[in-house]
Parts: structure tokens; sequence; C-alpha cells
């Protein structure tokens, strides 16, 4: 009986720390899985895209950025303020559609990505019906969180803000 109560107590305990110290939910940020309504949304908001190339359901490294980075307050503000976010994903256990594994592959061949996670900072521009995309930099998974990796991608997005700025 003592047993039965012990057990009892501690599984309740679990279960109640389970939610007390549950991370914070996905955030509130819109992550594009279709390129040209991507590529059409950064048109009207004059934003660069933020193609996040991925294994979500088996690479470490990816889970961990998006733990550690895109997950945080810090990132939700910068993402909404300056990009356009696309995630491209290649996952292992997740069925996709024929059409987004075809978009994903291809843009996996054109940004010439060999490893998980990528991120490619692009600007994407449409010409007859053809969409041309110029790369602006890319990142990785960069160890010491939000405020690290941010100071990265601003480096790339104030290059972007410059050269837009020239050609005006």
């Amino acid at each position: 009986m003592k047993i039965t109560k012990i057990f009892f107590a501690t599984l309740l305990s679990f279960f109640i720390m389970s939610f007390i110290l549950k991370p914070a939910e996905d955030s509130n940020l819109e992550w594009h899985t279709d390129v040209k309504k991507a590529v059409a949304l950064a048109k009207k908001q004059d934003k660069p895209l933020f193609f996040f190339f991925t294994g979500s359901d088996w690479c470490g490294w990816c889970i961990r950025l998006q733990k550690e980075v895109f997950k945080t307050p810090e990132f939700e503000k910068w993402a909404k303020e300056n990009v356009i976010l696309v995630e491209l994903d290649f996952p292992r256990r997740t069925e996709q559609t024929t059409e987004l594994k075809t978009q994903n592959t291809q843009l996996q061949q054109l940004f010439q990505v060999q490893g998980y996670p990528t991120v490619w900072f692009v600007q994407a521009q449409e010409k007859e019906g053809k969409i041309n995309f110029q790369q602006l930099g890319s990142s990785g998974y960069v160890a010491g969180g939000p405020k690290v990796w941010l100071d990265g991608a601003n480096k790339i997005i104030s290059n972007y803000i410059s050269n837009k700025k020239l050609k005006k």
C-alpha cells in the first residue's frame, strides 16, 4: 500500500513537473513552405528570404538551432522585422507531397547545400515568370545562442540594405 502511494505521488510529481518545465510552445512565426508564395510576400514587404534547409526529424544540429535560436523571443522579433521565413525540409519520417519534395530538392541543388542546417539569405527577383535568386549570405549552426547568431545574420542583412540603397 505504501509503495503504491509513493508510486502515484512520484508519477503525479513527474506529470506536474512536465507541465511546469515544458519549453515554450512554437512561436508565432510564419514559416512558409511554398517558395512562390514566399517570393510574392518578400516582394510585397521588400524583405529578403530566409531559406532554412533542415532535416527536422533527424538532424540533431537542426533541432538544436531551432531550440537555441529560432524558438527564442529575440529571433521571433528579429525575423518579423527583417525576413520572410521559408523552411525547406528533408524529413525522414514525415511524408511530403511530391511537389514539395521536388521544390526543396531543386533549391538544395541550386544552393549546393551539402550539410544541415544551412540557412541562406536570398533576394528573389521575378522576371518573365521565372524566379532568380541572388545569394546574400549563408549561415548554419553557431554556438552562443540568439545574440551571436543574430549578430552574423544582421551583418548579412545590413549588406543587403546597403546594396539596395546604392541601387536607388
